[in-house]
């Protein structure tokens, strides 16, 4: 193993033992097509399903393996219109599973969020029957401070690029000026510090570096 390998080996575990002290259901593998496997065997086949914006789960391809097997899909980037689009992120609300990643995890179990449109931090709270987060190591920080800090001038500079339309300074520079432009992604800043009902949010931490 190389040294990162051998420190991921071992802060890995520490971080899911955190999250579980704070009734997450949690893993850790090494091996991102494991992680993938223990995903869909957490959903039953009878819900129906639908995520938030991740680079993470998209770069997996764990909606194509769900598609593939059968599920019941609601995919918002399938609607023909705005207004349908926005629809269909008002349903997924209530839907049974929602698959997201972390933009931070604090090394004592913090989930810490920011969000453009609020829906993704939204159904991380309430609505959805289970929440499952899938985060590469990358994502874990040292403290609760520290993950705020990474979601903020690491996460949200890196995911604006994805929308090239939107003019913001952290579009223009690559780096965060605390802004208050209309097009701002950091609209939403949420902690989930603990998870209620115990179990309800299940995270899968992957030894890679993955996403944002």
């Amino acid at each position: 193993m190389t040294p990162i390998e051998t420190r991921n080996s071992k802060l890995g575990p520490k971080v899911v033992k955190a999250l579980k002290n704070r009734f997450f259901d949690a893993w850790y593998f090494e091996d991102p097509a494991e992680a993938v496997d223990t995903v869909v065997s957490l959903i039953p086949k009878e819900h129906l399903v639908s995520w938030g914006g991740s680079v993470t789960v998209e770069g997996l391809g764990i909606q194509e393996r769900l598609a593939k097997e059968g599920y019941k899909l609601l995919d918002r980037d399938k609607a023909p219109t705005p207004e349908e689009r926005t629809e269909m992120m008002r349903k997924a609300m209530l839907c049974d599973t929602y698959l997201t990643s972390s933009n931070a995890i604090s090394e004592d179990g913090q989930l810490v969020n920011i969000d453009g449109n609020g829906n993704r931090v939204a159904a991380m709270i309430f609505g959805p029957r289970q929440v499952i987060v899938v985060a590469g190591i990358n994502k874990v920080a040292k403290t609760v401070e520290d993950a705020l800090v990474r979601a903020r001038t690491i996460a949200a500079p890196l995911n604006v690029q994805r929308f090239p339309s939107l003019k913001t300074p952290c579009n223009e520079t690559g780096s965060c000026a605390n802004c208050a432009s209309v097009n701002t992604i950091c609209n939403y800043f949420v902690t989930t510090r603990l998870c209620k009902p115990a179990g309800r949010i299940k995270v899968i931490l992957i030894g890679k570096d993955l996403g944002l």
